[in-house]
């Protein structure tokens, strides 16, 4: 039965059956090294000349074999123990041994952190980048913090609902990832930019609280903390207020970095709160670094920033948009009728921002349908393109809807800042390139002329100018 190498710390004077990777192999005359590697721990195995057929068969052996090898644990002299192990003081002296599978040899070393390497030959060999002990240490703290958010938000009677990938190309902000559909020429699903129709329609639907862990789409420029498509821990509250749901966000991630990174400090509990206009005027920015010592790397500084303006003045395009999300309640309740007075409405809105970054976003929801229809008109949306975008919401809120708002987690930005990591990519299994391509399945591609025909597509050429 397969040992785990992390496990032969508590079976000295054993047999033991190992399996996983040649990292380094070492000659020294009669004996041969190897550095075995899987999931749990790296460990360091011999081999003797004195057993001539097992002998030859290790000195084959090359980085990033897969083997098995059965043999008895032993503890290593003491001035030979390894420090940086945590199975330095014992090795395995081998008796039997399977090669599993060759490999031809890597583009890259794996012994580094890998910041030395191109990013493009990472992204096209992602798969064995990820052997790297740095990205399966991200891999695996990723996938405890997703577990403390799941028991926390369940322990905190939230339920878990998945919502829909395909679903109607809305004005959320950014461009969306459109999907032609065969069955109906000329119409198209899109991919969410996020959940957050359909998670104010679960609090329409009485569930009252909902999260999930939620897939989403944005067709914009990529940048060290954004991606194509990216990860939110996404949930929503009925019959709340504010500080309802700030004190639900803030409880997490407390309980978070208790149970998953103990050696970080937090600068300040309770969160601060700072209005946007104070935000601003004091640090330059909706999303403060308020660290004492920015050079400690275990302290997390968070602040809610609360306030947001509900329009902003487009310069670019001399008109007014929404600064945020438009599916806010605005502060006190209600909407001017004058467009003069657009810059001074408040929206209920909130950030959560840790470190200089933006790690939460979110607001107490308009579920007043005439209230809702109004934020558009005041930009100017025709009442048809309101009715054709957004006439499921209306009718939704005419049903009694409750009063209810939420937020979502930027995950793979608040695991960036958790794992100290320069970029998201770095904490991502299968990323996207900076310029958002997918080099180890060349994407994105061109389809057969079938395909297109199928979709009732044409592809034109851009007519050079």
């Amino acid at each position: 039965m397969r040992t785990l190498i992390a496990d032969i710390v508590k079976k000295e004077g054993e047999k033991v059956e190992l399996m996983g990777w040649v990292a380094v192999r070492r000659d020294h005359g009669k004996l041969i090294f190897i550095d075995l590697r899987d999931r749990s721990a790296m460990c360091q195995v011999v081999f003797i000349g004195k057993d001539k057929e097992l002998y030859e068969k290790a000195s084959q052996l090359r980085s990033e074999w897969v083997v098995k090898i059965t043999g008895q644990v032993n503890k290593r002299p003491e001035k030979l123990v390894n420090p940086n192990l945590v199975t330095g003081a014992y090795e395995v002296l081998a008796e039997g041994l399977e090669i599993l599978n060759e490999a031809t040899t890597p583009p890259f070393d794996l012994g580094t952190d890998g910041m030395d390497v191109n990013e493009e030959v990472r992204m096209k060999y992602r798969y064995i980048d990820l052997r790297r002990a740095r990205l399966q240490k991200n891999l695996r703290l990723r996938s405890k913090t997703l577990a403390a958010v799941d028991e926390y938000l369940k322990q905190n009677d939230f339920v878990e609902v998945e919502t829909p990938i395909l679903g109607k190309s809305t004005p959320e902000g950014a461009r969306d990832y459109l999907v032609p559909v065969r069955t109906y020429p000329g119409k198209f699903y899109a991919l969410p930019q996020a959940p957050q129709q359909y998670k104010q329609l679960l609090m329409v639907g009485g569930l009252e609280r909902y999260f999930q862990v939620a897939r989403c789409f944005r067709d914009e420029d990529t940048r060290g903390d954004r991606q194509p498509e990216f990860t939110q821990i996404d949930l929503e509250m009925s019959f709340v207020k504010k500080e309802d749901v700030l004190d639900i966000l803030e409880g997490l991630m407390i309980d978070v970095v208790k149970k998953v990174y103990p050696e970080k400090h937090i600068t300040q509990v309770p969160f601060p709160r700072l209005s946007h206009k104070e935000a601003m005027e004091k640090y330059g920015t909706d999303k403060p670094d308020l660290r004492k010592d920015k050079n400690d790397p275990n302290e997390l500084a968070f602040s809610f920033i609360v306030d947001f303006p509900f329009y902003e003045w487009d310069e670019k395009e001399k008109k007014w948009d929404f600064a945020h999300n438009p599916f806010s309640m605005p502060g006190d309740g209600s909407l001017p009728d004058d467009k003069a007075e657009l810059g001074g409405v408040r929206a209920n809105q909130y950030d959560l921002a840790l470190n200089g970054f933006e790690i939460v976003s979110g607001g107490i929801r308009n579920h007043k349908p005439e209230l809702l229809k109004k934020a558009f008109s005041l930009l100017d949306y025709e009442d048809s393109v309101i009715i054709d975008k957004f006439g499921h919401m209306l009718e939704a809120m005419s049903y009694g809807a409750p009063p209810h708002g939420g937020a979502a987690f930027g995950f793979d930005r608040l695991m960036m800042i958790l794992l100290n990591e320069p970029n998201i990519r770095e904490v991502m299994a299968f990323p996207k390139t900076g310029d958002g391509r997918d080099l180890m399945m060349e994407a994105p591609s061109e389809v057969s002329k079938e395909q297109l025909r199928e979709l009732h597509l044409e592809i034109k050429e851009e007519k050079k100018k």
